[in-house]
């Protein structure tokens, strides 16, 4: 039995070793697209997520106290104004800093369609305030954005502090202007945009000649560059974070999130390949991949290039004690089983010739 100090300095070092999991819909929630591929895919997965809590406009500012807060300083996350690994100019405080007038950057933020509302005819329910794609952004950035598609810029008439732009583009497909976000952000803004795609396929974004929309469906020239977007960023934790936090909000989530691989397999290259819920499709920076979390009944572990290899598995309870400790050889999924198991809070110990990673897990 551990002492209390290290009791705390085991959850301590588990709780810092664990902090980037696999993001994971609770079980059966993707079940109805088991098997798919292409077309029924996308329709498989519309179904899942198409009825969900409708916000109301006000209600947007509250919710983004939970889907939108940085995690160093419990600021506003303004995808407009952050620069990743560096302080941006200025922050947002929640409540304080919201629109009103604005004249120029940090002045206030706002409620930002990703999807321009222009596009789906205004206040349309309930894509007018899917927490899907509204965001809180700096509000004069927004006004410099607009309605504008997003796109690659060529020539620029207007940089953000961050280096968001706006400006023409010489895309085959569309040579208007268009709003770049930081590349940072391109794989948010791609993953949002085959949610809107799939999520209200049976809609209507046409009504503006200049958009990424043809009717429910992305155009050509926007569906190449957003895969394109996709790959050069993918999940991040914060979108992790996110979709989680959307989910405890309005009850659905975003699938291109939950799985890396998804946008291919229904707007790319891969409209062949089968879908299945147990398929890991993202793994961690380590390589590992658990899912689902949080579990029921099985656990799932995978790394993304292992094929053959010693393996030392512990599952250890919150107080450090060793619950159940197993050798591996050989393996390509692991699978250990949970049920009857308590609920609460377990530590995983991968343990292998190259390394040793600890990851926190949740049993329901």
């Amino acid at each position: 039995m551990l002492t209390s100090s290290l009791q705390m300095a085991f959850l301590a070092l588990c709780l810092f070793t664990a902090n980037f999991l696999y993001a994971q819909a609770p079980d059966g929630y993707y079940t109805a697209a088991e098997n798919k591929s292409g077309q029924e895919l996308r329709v498989a997965m519309h179904n899942i997520i198409k009825n969900h809590i409708s916000l109301t406009y006000d209600g947007l500012w509250q919710a983004f106290h939970t889907t939108d807060i940085r995690p160093d300083n419990g600021k506003v996350w303004d995808i407009y104004s952050d620069r990743p690994g560096e302080n941006p100019a200025y922050y947002f405080t929640f409540g304080s800093d919201q629109c009103g007038n604005y004249s120029g950057e940090g002045d206030c933020y706002n409620r930002e369609h990703v999807v321009p509302k222009s596009w789906f005819g205004g206040s349309v329910a309930p894509m007018y305030t899917d927490l899907v794609h509204l965001i809180p952004t700096d509000g004069y950035v927004n006004s410099k954005r607009g309605n504008l598609p997003i796109g690659k810029v060529t020539n620029t008439t207007w940089m953000s502090t961050n280096g968001s732009k706006v400006g023409t583009s010489n895309i085959p497909g569309y040579s208007g202007s268009v709003f770049e976000p930081i590349d940072s952000f391109k794989g948010d803004f791609a993953r949002i945009y085959f949610y809107m795609a799939t999520c209200y396929m049976d809609k209507n974004f046409g009504v503006e000649t200049q958009s990424n929309f043809s009717g429910g469906d992305l155009k050509p020239w926007t569906r190449q560059l957003l895969l394109q977007w996709a790959a050069l960023d993918p999940v991040s934790q914060k979108e992790i974070d996110r979709n989680n936090a959307v989910y405890q909000i309005q009850h659905n989530r975003n699938p291109f999130i939950d799985f890396q691989d998804l946008a291919e397999m229904i707007f790319g290259n891969d409209t062949n390949a089968t879908f299945h819920t147990t398929t890991p499709l993202y793994f961690d920076q380590n390589g590992w991949c658990l899912y689902p979390n949080p579990v029921s009944s099985i656990i799932n572990i995978k790394h993304s290039d292992y094929q053959t290899e010693n393996l030392s598995i512990e599952l250890q309870g919150i107080t450090g004690k060793t619950l159940l400790n197993q050798q591996y050889e050989n393996f390509d999924i692991i699978q250990i089983d949970l049920s009857n198991f308590p609920s609460g809070l377990y530590f995983v110990k991968l343990s292998s010739k190259r390394n040793i990673h600890t990851y926190k897990i949740i049993k329901q």
